[in-house]
């Protein structure tokens, strides 16, 4: 039968070994088919739900998570928020913006992000810090005047150029509005081009811009105008004993600080290690010789604590109970084993809901979160991965402080609703 469908076609019949050739290479590819599916194939990934990201959180050894996600671009978060998310997203200045971001602050952010710059003032002994008067998106020209730059820093519209190296303010920044502070002032990173600006301020490098409180309290003293009260390092522990009046009189600004905010000044400066504040003489470790305090020779002074006086002690005068937190680069680099724990000395209380941050596990991706709104220093550290050095530093910092914490059997407190 098949011989003569051979014959039909016009062909020779093939041999048997070229028909065994062909089958088993028909049989070979049988067992090269998939299976049939037992089960929808898998879809692709969706992009990342919107709301909390939850990123997995670094060892105490500093090695990198077994899971990470890759940062998503900041053009992608386009949010849509299911019902009963819980978190209250609104449109931020690059992006969207997490909660504890507030109005105030976002418009603030704004202003410094993107007003252009419209007048320019040294700040006196900061000679690498510009004090810039800014000109809000939409408004008009008459609105903030190049001729007018004290009147528009007094309402508000006014921001401080600080050096490249001082970058580490933006994440500060976000650092406490994470932990619920809201002590610091707002912060963003940007890129300047205004000819009104030195080139060194528009040579395409990253600088940080802070808002300028028009109403920061300071000294009269010349020598001593970065304080709102003259605070020595023996009056500032008198201050912190329970149930003692403050050493600083009933009429002075010092007097008028709340005891709590000592506790979130702590707190704050212990994380992002900021010495100048509480121990600008190095007296809780052991200083390199290059640090300021040595080549200044202050930390000769730890010798004699009556020498000792804290500096940038601030408050507004539309809020003399609550200080305010500037020059909060800290230092990101200073080794585990030089912690300095003086800056916590006579704390005996943390704010509840900055510890109740910390203890989650979670500070590392809710920095992230707010870090995120801020798109030129996102994009500048190549977002998430290049970010997540600092906040590991920052993450065991933390959990050093959290022991330290428990230890010492230290208690936490309620925040003021005010």
């Amino acid at each position: 039968m098949a011989q003569r469908l051979w014959r039909r076609m016009g062909l020779k019949p093939p041999a048997p070994v070229a028909l065994g050739v062909l089958l088993a290479l028909a049989l070979l590819a049988l067992t090269r088919l998939p299976p049939p599916p037992d089960r929808p194939p898998h879809r692709l990934p969706a992009s990342s739900p919107p709301g909390p990201r939850r990123e997995a959180a670094a060892p105490l050894s500093g090695g990198r998570a077994h899971s990470e996600r890759l940062p998503v671009p900041p053009t992608l978060l386009q949010r849509d928020n299911p019902p009963g998310w819980g978190r209250r997203w609104r449109r931020g200045v690059l992006g969207d913006a997490p909660p504890w971001l507030s109005d105030d602050d976002l418009q603030k952010m704004r202003l410094l992000a993107g007003g252009q710059v419209v007048s320019k003032a040294r700040v006196p002994s900061h000679g690498q810090v510009l004090r810039v008067g800014l000109r809000a998106v939409g408004d008009a020209e008459g609105d903030a005047s190049p001729a007018s730059p004290e009147g528009a820093c007094w309402d508000g519209r006014c921001g401080l150029i600080k050096r490249p190296g001082d970058l580490y303010e933006v994440l500060a920044f976000h650092l406490d509005r994470v932990l619920g502070l809201n002590r610091s002032l707002p912060a963003v990173a940007r890129r300047f081009t205004s000819h009104l600006l030195p080139y060194s301020y528009t040579d395409g490098s990253l600088r940080p811009i802070i808002w300028w409180a028009p109403d920061l309290r300071h000294l009269e003293d010349a020598n001593n105008d970065q304080n709102s009260c003259a605070l020595g390092w023996l009056q500032y522990q008198e201050m912190l004993r329970p149930h003692r009046p403050t050493p600083a009189g009933r009429d002075g600004p010092c007097s008028s600080i709340a005891r709590g905010e000592w506790s979130r000044l702590a707190l704050f400066d212990f994380l992002l290690q900021v010495h100048d504040r509480l121990d600008r003489y190095c007296c809780g470790f052991q200083p390199d010789p290059s640090e300021p305090c040595m080549e200044e020779m202050l930390h000769e002074k730890c010798r004699n604590p009556a020498e000792l006086v804290l500096v940038h002690i601030l408050v507004r005068r539309s809020a003399p109970s609550r200080l305010v937190f500037i020059d909060n680069a800290g230092r990101p680099q200073h080794p585990e084993e030089k912690l300095n724990f003086r800056l916590l000395q006579g704390i005996d209380s943390f704010p509840a809901v900055a510890v109740a941050t910390l203890r989650s596990g979670r500070l590392q991706s809710l920095l992230l979160e707010s870090l995120r709104v801020d798109r030129e220093l996102w994009e500048s550290h190549g977002g998430a991965k290049g970010l997540r050095p600092l906040l590991r530093t920052i993450d065991r910092r933390a959990r050093i402080l959290l022991r330290y914490i428990q230890e010492c059997n230290l208690t936490v407190f309620e925040d003021s609703p005010h």
